[in-house]
């Protein structure tokens, strides 16, 4: 960083403080995650330079022909990885890949069915103070207050008596898998298009861990930095025909008369987004060459395998998880049966170097900025190389920490001393 350095010390000096932070601390985010190098020097490339609005050989700039290389190179990649019709690669952002699809899809004031934000689903899926509970009429389905997972009988009913333009599927806190296979089901029923968000699974469906959706979604997005280990960003992936509205009328509007692939695109462009950001969208190519790698399949393995590691410790510690466990690659533990809230115990992890999320738990009494479970995650911990036993380690801290109501300085030298078993970004 030695221009850096020279030109603005005041930021090298934060940025080396990060470093740190993240070098010393267990971060255990669920949607967070640790990048390679090759992905890092592609997003800080000098791609960040060029203006590019529109699409490969569409471009409304001139000098665009490397750019259009690396963004086919992009979207071949993503196609290939998730067995795609249609990719976009252009999305910045999780939240502008949903607000694109719904664009695309539905019109103002139309009827989306999702899950609630409160039973683990995110707050573009229809949160009122969020665009999306703003422009669309969202109705909410949950989980099962015994068993803590999706109630497809109240899909089904939700559905039947508000019959959405879209169903929704995907979520940002739930630990078990999901069976995309009976949402299309319900969506075939109501002749209403299935929109599936796999923002915190991409990884694991990409490597045939998790239930795929493409099967079944007519649109599917994703961010491609959780458990995808890409740069922050999103792409949509989608059919080419339009199954549901097809209208070859020539007298109907463009967008109507546009397939499938065609409207997501619009909606992207021009339709949301301006310039999109290329240096981004290499360090996409860059993240997908790298997840179609077998070995991607390994760490994606272990992911799940060190989930499990913390359910274990948990169980015999008799610290209750939402659904009793996990499927995938996060945890939802109720702190409220140990004496805490979420932003209790958020603050006493925080203060060992144990970095995770205060989260709301289905059904919860307490209020979002406060509520009464914390959300755990593996992948960040995985790409750093630990394993079933040093995730024992971690667990253990957890527990000591939580139920002791108290931040050790023993515990916080344990888990920087463990961390620095597992370098981050030596090179650096």
């Amino acid at each position: 960083m030695k221009n850096l350095n020279k030109i603005d010390p005041a930021i090298a000096q934060i940025l080396e403080k990060e470093l740190s932070r993240q070098r010393l601390g267990a971060e255990m985010i669920a949607s967070e995650n640790f990048v390679s190098l090759a992905v890092l020097e592609a997003t800080g490339s000098i791609l960040t330079n060029k203006y590019a609005e529109g699409y490969p050989t569409k471009r409304y700039y001139g000098g665009n022909e490397f750019i259009d290389q690396a963004e086919n190179l992009a979207i071949e990649r993503a196609k290939k990885l998730f067995k795609a019709q249609h990719a976009n690669v252009q999305p910045h952002a999780g939240s502008q890949a949903n607000m694109e699809t719904y664009f695309a899809l539905a019109e103002l004031g139309d009827t989306i069915l999702g899950f609630s934000l409160a039973h683990g689903g995110h707050l573009t899926h229809g949160h009122p103070v969020n665009f999306s509970g703003k422009f669309y009429n969202f109705i909410h389905y949950g989980v099962d207050e015994k068993s803590e997972l999706i109630d497809f009988d109240q899909v089904r009913a939700l559905a039947k008596k508000n019959k959405p333009k879209i169903i929704l599927a995907g979520a940002s806190a739930y630990p078990r898998k999901i069976d995309f296979k009976i949402f299309k089901e319900i969506a075939d029923e109501m002749g209403a298009y299935l929109v599936v968000d796999m923002a915190h699974i991409a990884g694991l469906v990409a490597t045939g861990l998790h239930p795929d959706p493409i099967p079944y979604a007519d649109v599917v997005t994703t961010t491609t930095h959780k458990t995808l280990r890409g740069p922050r960003g999103a792409m949509i992936l989608s059919k080419i025909e339009d199954r549901l509205r097809p209208n070859d009328n020539p007298s109907a509007s463009l967008m109507t008369r546009k397939n499938l692939a065609q409207k997501i695109d619009s909606a992207v462009f021009p339709g949301m987004q301006g310039g999109p950001l290329e240096h981004v969208i290499a360090a996409k190519a860059v993240a997908f060459g790298e997840a179609l790698q077998p070995e991607f399949k390994t760490y994606q393995e272990q992911v799940i395998k060190n989930c499990k590691a913390l359910e274990n410790k948990f169980h015999e510690a008799e610290i209750k998880m939402v659904s009793g466990g996990t499927d995938n690659h996060l945890l939802l533990l109720d702190v409220s049966k140990i004496g805490l809230s979420g932003k209790e115990a958020e603050r006493l992890l925080d203060s060992v170097h144990i970095f995770t999320n205060k989260n709301m738990i289905p059904f919860d009494q307490r209020k979002p900025m406060d509520p009464s479970g914390i959300r755990l995650g593996t992948a960040a911990l995985t790409t750093r190389g630990l394993k079933e036993k040093e995730m024992a380690i971690i667990a253990n801290i957890i527990i000591d920490t939580l139920k002791g109501k108290q931040a050790k300085d023993s515990n916080k030298k344990n888990v920087m001393e463990l961390m620095k078993e597992f370098p981050l970004y030596p090179e650096l």
